[in-house]
């Protein structure tokens, strides 16, 4: 082992001193808390919610009483339809549905819908 240089071990204690002097800043309440609600998956809730809401209203009534939101993937909302007709006639209407839902749902646009036949709760 080689014996420690007094300039190396000036060196690391000045560099200890100035991390002493200047602590870490505090960090905002709002970026905490969104790394929170990310991490427990409270943001995912919260969005299906809001994506509900834009689906009854860009499919109508009859369209959403037969399908319900499901999950989300790289921006591609899922859509699960009741019987293959209903299926047929979300993918018939499937371009004027998405830009329904661009229009409502601000900042977190579906990129694409994908649909599935499915059991409707």
């Amino acid at each position: 082992m080689e014996p420690i240089n007094e300039d190396d071990f000036a060196q690391v204690l000045k560099e200890a001193q100035q991390r002493q002097r200047h602590p870490r800043a505090p960090k905002r309440i709002a970026d905490v808390m969104s790394r929170l609600l990310a991490r427990k998956g409270y943001a995912q809730l919260q969005q299906g919610l809001e994506w509900e809401a834009a689906w009854s209203e860009a499919a109508g009534e009859q369209l959403s009483k037969n399908s319900r939101v499901g999950k989300t993937n790289r921006g591609v909302l899922e859509i699960t339809a009741r019987n293959s007709a209903v299926l047929q006639e979300l993918t018939f209407q499937k371009r004027k549905l998405l830009k329904k839902l661009q229009a409502a749902t601000g900042e977190n646009n579906p990129k694409d819908l994908r649909f599935r036949v499915g059991e409707i709760d």
